[in-house]
């Protein structure tokens, strides 16, 4: 009686990791063809991220800019504290560093490179767990029948 408990255990178990090892795969198939696609077919899929990683640091708060181009369309004098000038140099530095930086990677395929390392890592993980818990349930069942045939 103990032995049968132990095998439904046992057998349970491994199809359970058999179907992970599946699931595993499976995502990380998918998410290859999706990339793909991305890349080779829907090549405006990721344009939205192109312009969003594009975007350029503020040294100011919106409002504080709105009253500068306020003062510069009436023909004011631009008022600058000292605070502020310091902030826009630094500004100016952190953006020209931004700037360089930015020209170096293409976010997208930075992302890509992601998302292949993850999806590789699902298949490798995935296949041997599959293949080895697979291989288990069809020795065991191939015993199992050979069992069957010798009592007959």
């Amino acid at each position: 009686m103990k032995m049968k408990k132990h095998s439904l255990v046992r057998t349970i178990y491994l199809y359970i990791f058999a179907l992970l090892g599946l699931v595993l795969l499976i995502i990380g198939g998918v998410n290859f063809v999706n990339m793909a696609l991305k890349a080779f077919i829907f090549t405006q899929a990721e344009e939205e991220q192109r312009i969003l990683y594009k975007q350029v640091p503020v040294p100011f708060s919106i409002s504080r800019v709105e009253q500068l181009e306020k003062e510069i369309e009436a023909g004011e004098e631009v008022c600058l504290s000292e605070e502020e000038k310091i902030s826009i140099e630094n500004w100016l530095t952190d953006y020209n560093n931004w700037k360089e930086d930015r020209l170096k990677i293409d976010p997208i395929t930075s992302r890509r490179h992601r998302d292949a390392s993850l999806n590789l890592s699902l298949i490798l993980i995935g296949l041997p767990l599959y293949l080895y818990h697979w291989e288990i349930i069809k020795r065991e069942t191939e015993n199992k029948e050979k069992g069957k045939n010798i009592k007959k």
